[in-house]
């Protein structure tokens, strides 16, 4: 059994005078102990909604939760306030976006610690700023004794996501969000962080679950990789089958619009046309259609459903997948290198 099992997750938000918004659309992966799984799409859609349902923070008005959320045999999604407060920190932890308005600006770092170790390990006084000047050494800030003292606006960016990233493990939680946790990092940083993250599943067996959009991180750091559109996953595969044959035509033009340092000079780039708004009801068909160079008519046939169009393992929601001219090997060789050249990049 998977420690995180998701099983059709959806979200619609409703509000007085307007009609409803489904954010997520029936998403589901598994996430097992020790491995990282990736979330990957543009802004919009569906891939933080679904982490913060997950970790119980969406407003109880106005919004609409199905689906279930398993974690170790516990519906996630069915859960009191009270037993979710208690599993977030100890067993689940999330690592935000932003970290400068995820941190109380008036608090300093070490009483934000130090929060939790009481909260969650009962522990106080000295003790407890012993363990946070540990915690924030451990993730490579330097002389951690005197940031204890410091407030969140006398840090650097990769300092605020490195206590962020502190308060997280604290508790070593078997379960760990990450979302974009490299946004807004110059590149040493963001190596620096996914580096980290990295020796936490290896030495802790924590079970990561990275949400970004970016294809860098996706290379360097992730075990299996969900692509999300419209609310929906598209493609579902490993990262090398992945990288080295996208089938959705969705998940080929995010690998398409990357640019290239071995791209002859003055070679445009080819971006995905329009925006996630140029879409329709999945249940009208492929939300993609209208965006898609190679759509045809039975795309707009009802929804597509996740099937193996190539390959066993690799799943894609397309009636007209993307062919790749298959080598030997078994793979793309082109899109192999590209992985390999991100990988060493990242």
């Amino acid at each position: 059994m998977p420690l995180l099992s998701v099983d059709e997750l959806t979200i619609t938000f409703s509000g007085r005078g307007s009609r409803d918004v489904q954010a997520v659309a029936g998403v589901s992966f598994d996430v097992d102990q020790g491995q990282v799984v990736g979330l990957v799409g543009e802004s919009g859609c569906g891939k933080s909604v679904t982490s913060l349902a997950l970790m119980g923070l969406l407003p109880s008005r106005g919004v609409t939760i199905g689906g279930r959320a398993d974690y170790d045999g516990t519906d996630l999604l069915r859960l009191s306030t009270a037993r979710m407060r208690d599993l977030r920190g100890s067993q689940l932890a999330m690592i935000f976006q932003d970290p400068l308005s995820s941190l109380n600006p008036v608090v300093p770092i070490g009483v934000q610690v130090t929060e939790i170790l009481k909260r969650h390990r009962g522990m106080k006084g000295e003790p407890a700023r012993k363990e946070a000047a540990h915690l924030l050494d451990r993730v490579g800030i330097p002389d951690p004794t005197r940031r204890l003292k410091e407030y969140p606006h006398q840090l650097s960016g990769g300092m605020r996501q490195r206590a962020l990233i502190a308060m997280a493990v604290a508790c070593a939680p078997r379960l760990l969000i990450a979302d974009e946790p490299t946004t807004a990092l110059d590149v040493t940083i963001q190596a620096q962080i996914l580096e980290l993250l990295k020796e936490l599943v290896d030495e802790e067996g924590t079970a990561l679950l990275m949400i970004t959009h970016d294809l860098g991180v996706v290379a360097g750091l992730c075990d299996q990789v969900n692509v999300l559109y419209a609310g929906k996953v598209v493609e579902s595969a490993a990262r090398r089958p992945l990288f080295a044959a996208p089938t959705h035509p969705y998940a080929h033009g995010l690998l398409g619009s990357i640019p290239r340092l071995d791209a002859p000079r003055g070679e445009p780039l080819r971006p995905i046309r329009g925006s996630i708004n140029d879409r329709i009801d999945w249940a009208d068909g492929c939300a993609f259609a209208p965006r898609c160079d190679s759509y045809t008519m039975e795309c707009l046939t009802g929804t597509p459903q996740l099937t193996e169009p190539h390959t066993p393992g690799h799943l894609a929601r397309c009636v007209n997948p993307v062919k790749h001219e298959m080598h030997g090997d078994g793979g793309d060789h082109g899109n192999t290198a590209d992985l390999k050249k991100t990988e060493a990049g990242s």
